[in-house]
């Protein structure tokens, strides 16, 4: 059974994006419809843009969903996948890809997210940081114990969880974690604490913009990050889209539950290789032999 599995944020590049502009008509004309729905040309950026340009939130999230579902709809001779997923940012293109929402709308969604987190970040200080070769139980339990507000955000794969919160907070978790024994634990270069409840300011807005969109039933399964399972119900599917803004992406166990439920052959789409990476490091863990493959 076939996958697909879509980027989030930090997998961007200058240039991307470009090659598919140039030589996919299709691709053409669904980018040229997102500068018209965002009001600037963010082509522009994503394909001149320098790293700074391109790294503000505003201008990652949408740039990413926008390659990402252009690959995904535009790509000649992909066979339908049996499930999607993505990880944070990715989950929308995933909706995308599933049916569940229109490109044009998804869009909007992703605009919305991104320019009210980036106010976030600007009002909220806050910081992530990847643990490395740690227990999930240890990381959880050193969150747990730290003074402030810091939690387990991001569960990659096995050996590798992403934490977020307050600023000293995960400073002084991570110093926690290297004291337990962590290979290394890593202050990553983002503007906030997402995933955690330091972006509970954001929500309003978002909840707005969810509730004023159309979700249908998707063609195929889609395994969200907040509960990491196959949903396929629009109302599930709408609260999860909100609560994933404040609570961990379940990357793990959503790719564990893939396996499970018969995946066996994953295509990235999208900026990158992340994931890539990540399936095959979970898909091991778990004695699957699967295929993995991406588009970029």
């Amino acid at each position: 059974m076939k996958a697909y599995v879509f980027p989030g944020q930090g997998a961007q590049f200058p240039g991307m994006g470009k090659d598919l502009y140039e030589n996919s008509p299709k691709a053409k004309a669904l980018m040229d419809k997102a500068n018209d729905i965002l009001g600037f040309r963010i082509t522009d950026i994503m394909f001149n843009g320098t790293p700074d340009e391109l790294k503000a939130t505003k201008v990652t999230q949408p740039a990413i969903f926008i390659h990402s579902v252009a690959l995904a709809l535009c790509s000649e001779g992909l066979p339908a996948p049996d499930m999607t997923g993505g990880h944070s940012l990715g989950e929308f293109s995933a909706l995308v890809a599933a049916g569940a929402v229109s490109f044009e709308d998804g869009l909007r969604l992703v605009a919305v997210r991104a320019n009210e987190m980036q106010k976030c970040c600007e009002k909220v200080p806050g910081t992530m940081a990847a643990i490395i070769g740690l227990p999930t139980e240890t990381v959880e339990q050193i969150c747990e114990s730290t003074e402030g507000i810091v939690i387990a955000a991001n569960y990659n794969c096995d050996g590798q969880i992403v934490i977020s919160g307050e600023n000293e907070a995960v400073l002084a978790a991570c110093e926690a974690c290297k004291a337990a024994g962590a290979k290394r634990a890593l202050p990553l270069a983002v503007s906030g604490a997402f995933h955690s409840p330091l972006m509970e300011p954001a929500r309003a807005e978002l909840a707005k913009a969810i509730e004023a969109t159309e979700v249908k039933a998707p063609r195929c399964p889609i395994y969200q990050n907040v509960t990491a399972q196959p949903e396929t119900d629009p109302v599930r599917i709408k609260d999860n889209l909100l609560k994933q803004l404040t609570s961990p992406v379940r990357w793990t166990q959503s790719v564990k539950n893939m396996l499970a439920d018969g995946a066996d052959d994953f295509l990235e789409l999208g900026p990158g290789t992340v994931l890539q990476g990540l399936v095959k490091r979970i898909s091991g863990a778990e004695g699957k032999e699967v295929a993995i493959n991406g588009i970029s």
